[in-house]
């Protein structure tokens, strides 16, 4: 369990070392406490709190006040992880200007130590100029949850011949550009593991295979506590969603059956 603040640079020597990088994702202070006492390596304040914290169908809608909103949270539960926040959609789309601006925002106002950009060829002068600015940025290739709308479903990335070696070249354009570390979201696992070999920067896999340096998973998803539905990728730890049902149900029975409160819980 680690006991030492995770940097860009701790990242880079466990890979070198062949040891694996642990990430899961938080949105609040008491998630990001746990985790952090648990010697979690990175934490990821996703957008993905669009789905799970907010009820929204996608990631689409959330915006930079949201993301900042639960990264301040965050970032006073954590002492030692790592901290990413993503950056929204259209945050950084439209120039890099507009990206190392949200980018700054993000890091000023909520202390997160890095942000994560979706993208490939089309965001890496974004990517530069933010790592110019002294932030440091994760990659994100494969799905990108961001580009639902245009890719038309959440299937698995990269198994034609030719995306598979157009995420390969991007993969290597982000790190050329000064990413820190890519995330690849369900890719296959053998050219996950290319990817992996072919760059000097960690990966980290979700739905992409054992052999990348690391793997990330939403914390919701593999607590159980997220019902709308079940990512094959993501490993079912407990079932917390089932038991507190069960608490609730509980007391609203006794409650009801004036069992609680008790003498016990009275003054």
């Amino acid at each position: 369990m680690s006991t030492k603040k995770i940097t860009v640079n701790t990242l880079m020597d466990m890979k070198n070392k062949g040891e694996k990088i642990t990430m899961l994702t938080a949105y609040d202070f008491q998630m990001a406490s746990l985790l952090d006492q648990c010697g979690i390596d990175m934490i990821l304040v996703g957008d993905s709190l669009g789905n799970v914290m907010l009820g929204y169908e996608n990631t689409i809608p959330v915006t930079m006040n949201e993301m900042i909103h639960h990264c301040k949270a965050v970032t006073r539960g954590a002492k030692n992880a790592m901290i990413v926040g993503d950056m929204p959609f259209m945050s950084y789309q439209i120039n890099a200007e507009q990206a190392v601006e949200n980018a700054g925002r993000l890091l000023k106002e909520s202390d997160v130590e890095a942000v994560k950009l979706e993208g490939g060829e089309e965001v890496l002068e974004a990517i530069h100029k933010i790592v110019q600015a002294g932030i440091p940025v994760m990659g994100h290739l494969g799905l990108t949850p961001q580009s639902i709308n245009k890719f038309g479903g959440y299937g698995v990335r990269g198994e034609a011949e030719e995306e598979a070696q157009a995420m390969l070249s991007d993969a290597k354009k982000l790190e050329e550009a000064g990413a820190f570390s890519v995330v690849l979201e369900k890719v296959p696992a053998k050219l996950a593991k290319s990817i992996t070999d072919a760059i000097n920067i960690p990966t980290i896999g979700i739905g992409a295979g054992v052999n990348c340096d690391g793997q990330v998973l939403v914390t919701h998803d593999m607590l159980g506590l997220f019902e709308k539905f079940r990512p094959k990728f993501s490993k079912r730890y407990a079932e917390l969603a089932k038991e507190m049902k069960r608490c609730y149900s509980q007391y609203i029975k006794e409650v009801k059956e004036k069992e609680f409160p008790s003498q016990e819980h009275s003054f």
